[in-house]
């Protein structure tokens, strides 16, 4: 079978009232590209799958879970099972709209993006509960992981195959996709994509979510800076923390060796918490690096990525 041009992955849970309208709008939109569609049900409960089943044309794949894994790995196992040269993401839900992919596209192509992201230039959401808790979400992972997009929560992308299929996703990380890819050293622009009201079904996400995302975020800014190297995180920390103990219990000898009690003082506690302390990250440090070298070692993972070579005047990517 022949590379397709594209591979779009379709993430669909709950989605029944959606998948005949999506699914004509995908065909049309793509009907002059060489494509192959991904649809990957997370679990419904409802008929999209049958819905699917029936209007799935000769192009389209279907991925049904056992139950709900969540977007991530929803994403995840579409890319997995991609064959394209490019690969394109998006939400089930119909605010997305299919006819922009040609553009993108387009744009990824002429101008060798590896990335080219949605940006929701008109988004048809509420105020409270959706776009300003995504602008402070968007603001923040922003400012802390120095990738300048302006809209996160777009799930519209189109990505070269080779940084789809590395990025690894885990947990609930969707929503820092463009900070993973650019781990991988991929190019990234954003674009301005339509944007449609939800008209069937129910949104997945709330203000629940804030929690999470922050959490998530400080994982995406320990994988970005220490991944490599744990040990300067930890064992930066365990000794600045073994140092100020040792200076706290110094000062309490030479308390004691001029006659006063030392016993019972909060300061000599802090003195031992400090030094116990130290030692565990620095610990801890030594048993991530160690962590970290089988990750490499054990799958011949390498440290870098190559994006092309040259020899003689030709080029081999």
């Amino acid at each position: 079978m022949a590379q397709p041009e594209i591979s779009v992955v379709v993430t669909i849970f709950n989605e029944e009232g959606n998948i005949p309208p999506l699914l004509k709008a995908i065909y049309a939109s793509l009907s002059s590209i060489d494509y192959e569609l991904i649809l990957v049900d997370d679990g419904s409960t409802d008929r999209s799958v049958e819905k699917m089943k029936a209007l799935a044309n000769e192009r389209t794949r279907i991925l049904v879970f056992n139950k709900n894994y969540g977007q991530t790995t929803a994403l995840a196992a579409g890319i997995d099972h991609s064959n394209g040269q490019f690969i394109v993401t998006m939400d089930g839900d119909l605010q997305n709209d299919p006819s922009d992919i040609p553009m993108m596209l387009e744009m990824a192509k002429k101008e060798d993006w590896d990335v080219v992201a949605g940006r929701r230039a008109n988004r048809q959401d509420g105020f409270v509960l959706r776009k300003l808790p995504s602008k402070i979400a968007n603001w923040l992972i922003r400012t802390t992981t120095k990738v300048y997009l302006s809209d996160y929560g777009c799930s519209l992308r189109i990505y070269k195959a080779q940084i789809a299929q590395n990025m690894g996703l885990y947990g609930e990380l969707h929503r820092f996709i463009p900070v993973l890819a650019r781990q991988e050293g991929a190019r990234m622009t954003e674009v301005d994509v339509k944007h449609h009201p939800r008209i069937h079904g129910t949104s997945k996400y709330g203000l629940s979510r804030t929690f999470k995302v922050i959490a998530d975020l400080i994982l995406m800014l320990f994988f970005q800076k220490y991944f490599q190297r744990p040990i300067h995180i930890f064992g930066t920390l365990g000794l600045l923390s073994l140092a100020l103990g040792v200076l706290v219990n110094f000062y309490l000898l030479v308390v004691k060796l001029m006659g006063e009690d030392i016993w019972g003082r909060p300061i000599l506690l802090v003195g031992s918490i400090l030094v116990l302390g130290g030692i565990q990250l620095i610990t801890t440090g030594i048993v991530a690096e160690i962590i970290v070298r089988t990750y490499f070692e054990s799958q011949n993972k390498k440290t870098y990525s190559v994006k092309a070579t040259h020899q003689g005047g030709q080029e081999a990517n």
